[in-house]
């Protein structure tokens, strides 16, 4: 998880305009005399949310230039003179936030944000800031550059969503099936852009003593036969018995998935109509586990009923999101 900022400067007022910087912005500030720019860049790259560069463009440039890796992973990067007169975004200025970043700079400069995004510049609709502003992921960023390119020609882009979108849809946008993005947790199989949301909850059963690596191989499993796309599980739930299951606790934080646990009794109140197992019962007290506990956890319905493999069992159930048609900064 990238966090904070961080700043380098190569003068004396430039290091002067970084420390008010670090003091409004939070972060760290390369210290003079201190390991060489290349050395600080590769080693904050992968780190921060964002770089700032106090001076010339070129000498930012050359300093991320070994590091840049695309639009979805590499972090805000914006370099400002020493006067703070000009705020420039270098790198990932949507995804990253660096048009945004730039706009707060220059506002405690009272410089100017020099902005060239194209959708930026026209107020047109921008994908990638939807996506981030309504927690979206992006499944393919490379196919931004096509639905930016309908938008600046002019052209309608078609949005496909299963979900109510609130607000007043932007203009040159339609909300149509198929479309040239699709927010889906499903695989897909087209070329339209899809957004995957976090909406679904993760219910898990296994066998005493199962490890996280039976657990992982089930999982990959369950998805491919499902078609359901990892990137949409946010959280996970299981029966309290199982609450000091290595392999599951494993799993879950390999996964990078929040895990509860409910009581028999809990689990047992979920509403709805569940797929029972006498003798799951007799084990633990509940005729189910991963179809109740997913519910619980998530709030939702139960959207893909028990898969069983290995003495592991999931369950998945779906929040539905509150999406809006907001974008732009702000």
């Amino acid at each position: 998880m990238r966090e904070g900022f961080a700043y380098s400067a190569f003068t004396e007022r430039g290091q002067a305009l970084a420390q008010k910087l670090c003091a409004s912005l939070g972060g760290q500030v390369r210290g003079e005399g201190g390991v060489s720019l290349a050395d600080w860049t590769a080693e904050q790259f992968p780190l921060r949310a964002g770089l700032v560069f106090i001076g010339a463009a070129g000498i930012a440039v050359r300093a991320i230039a070994p590091h840049v890796l695309s639009k979805a992973a590499d972090p805000a990067v914006v370099c400002v003179d020493e006067r703070g007169e000009y705020v420039i975004p270098l790198l990932s200025g949507h995804l990253g936030g660096a048009n945004e970043l730039a706009r707060q700079i220059a506002a405690l400069t009272g410089g100017v944000a020099v902005i060239t995004t194209a959708t930026d510049i026209n107020g047109l609709f921008a994908v990638d800031l939807w996506a981030k502003r309504q927690n979206l992921l992006l499944l393919q960023p490379e196919r931004i550059r096509t639905v930016s390119a309908k938008i600046l020609r002019g052209e309608t882009v078609a949005v496909d969503c299963p979900w109510p979108i609130s607000g007043e849809r932007p203009e040159g946008v339609t909300l149509t099936a198929p479309g040239d993005v699709a927010v889906d947790y499903r695989r897909r199989t087209d070329a339209a852009l899809q957004l995957v949301p976090r909406v679904l909850s993760l219910g898990i059963g296994c066998r005493r003593g199962t490890t996280a690596e039976q657990l992982e191989t089930a999982f990959e499993a369950f998805c491919f036969e499902r078609g359901i796309l990892p990137q949409a599980i946010r959280n996970a739930a299981s029966i309290t018995v199982k609450a000091d299951e290595q392999g599951l606790l494993d799993f879950c934080r390999n996964r990078n998935l929040p895990v509860s646990f409910y009581s028999a009794a809990r689990l047992q109140s979920a509403p709805g109509t569940y797929t029972a197992s006498a003798f799951v019962e007799s084990q633990v007290g509940v005729d189910n586990v991963c179809e109740r506990a997913a519910v619980l956890v998530s709030g939702g319905v139960l959207v893909e009923e028990k898969f069983a493999r290995d003495g592991v069992t999931f369950a998945l159930a779906l929040r539905a999101p509150m999406l809006d048609w907001r974008w732009r900064h702000g």
